[in-house]
């Protein structure tokens, strides 16, 4: 039994596009880490794997035990009840990691500003939170649902909700600005909120599918204090409006090709089928001239004076059957 409803082995490989992929990524290597909110360091060993020195910062005691078997150094305590800063005695980072921690607080603001004192110069924090404006919340809400789960964007333990726009302006209010934001992607209906398309109006979800932030599971973003910051957050933040329409282009780009395969096999279909109706009108061309041939033997060659079929009967009887063909 895990010590830690969120511990879990990370695999780096089969979770691509994950926000701990991203955070990973976003560390880098051969840096002094610190991860609060660190659980069983999980995350840390993973980090550590490329050079990166790694401690933590956890408020569940037997969380914290297991961690310190693969971090360099754990302490424990209630975030909203302690300077950080002095837990750590004054020691900077060059990463300090909150992934998916501040929703859990009740108020992070002081929590997340504490943080300023622990970044060492050219360093930077990294954040990973739910974005509660997902469709699937949306819709749930449409139904008269709100329900909190054991795990996922309404985690029972969830205290704080954001958005992009409550983000952005929650990271200003610490203190910091955005240099970067990745997303995490699920699409509708692929949450663990429980709602179902067939109980949609398909116009609302048409309208969801284009939204970018419907489909936004988590935010993963990196701050920096404002007075070290190169760029402001507005100049971060449009970095991921120009994803946003890189991947909606992408994305009509694959729809028109799509549609241009089906164009072009349907093509293809109706080419087969009038060659097809081109060599049916050659058989029957050819058997009307058959017929007509037949036709003009028998009016050079007279039948029979006394016979029961006549010349103009044989001809009408031709003549209806070529018409029916």
């Amino acid at each position: 039994m895990t010590a830690s409803k969120y511990d879990i082995k990370l695999d780096l490989e089969r979770t691509p596009g994950s926000s701990h992929v991203f955070l990973v990524e976003m560390v880098g290597a051969n840096k002094r880490v610190l991860d609060i909110g660190c659980d069983t360091g999980y995350l840390g060993e993973t980090l550590n794997a490329f050079g990166n020195v790694t401690s933590g910062f956890e408020i569940n005691e037997a969380s914290a035990q297991v961690a310190r078997q693969r971090l360099a150094r754990v302490e424990v305590g209630d975030l909203e009840n302690l300077d950080l800063a002095q837990v750590f005695d004054g020691q900077q980072f060059d990463v300090v990691v909150f992934g998916d921690v501040l929703e859990h607080l009740r108020d992070p603001l002081p929590t997340l500003r504490q943080a300023r004192a622990l970044v060492a110069p050219g360093g930077s924090v990294l954040i990973s939170t739910p974005n509660v404006a997902h469709g699937d919340v949306r819709l749930a809400l449409l139904q008269g649902r709100f329900d909190y789960s054991n795990l996922g964007i309404l985690d029972e333990t969830h205290t704080r909700f954001f958005t992009t726009k409550t983000l952005t302006e929650f990271i200003h209010s610490a203190g910091f600005a955005i240099v970067e934001l990745r997303r995490t992607m699920t699409p509708l209906f692929g949450t663990e909120i429980g709602v179902h398309e067939e109980d949609c109006d398909p116009d609302l979800v048409a309208t969801l599918r284009e939204d970018r932030e419907a489909t936004t599971y988590q935010f993963v973003i990196r701050v920096v204090p404002d007075d070290m910051a190169q760029i402001t957050s507005e100049q971060g933040l449009k970095v991921d409006t120009l994803t946003g329409e890189l991947e909606a282009e992408r994305r009509r780009i694959h729809e028109l090709a799509t549609r241009q395969t089906a164009l072009a096999t349907r093509v293809e279909e109706l080419t087969a089928e009038l060659s097809a109706r081109a060599t049916r009108v050659e058989e029957l061309t050819a058997e009307l001239s058959a017929r007509a041939t037949r036709v003009e033997e028998l009016e050079t060659h007279p039948i029979e004076q006394n016979s029961p079929t006549t010349i103009r009967s044989l001809l009408g009887h031709l003549r209806s059957r070529a018409a029916k063909n």
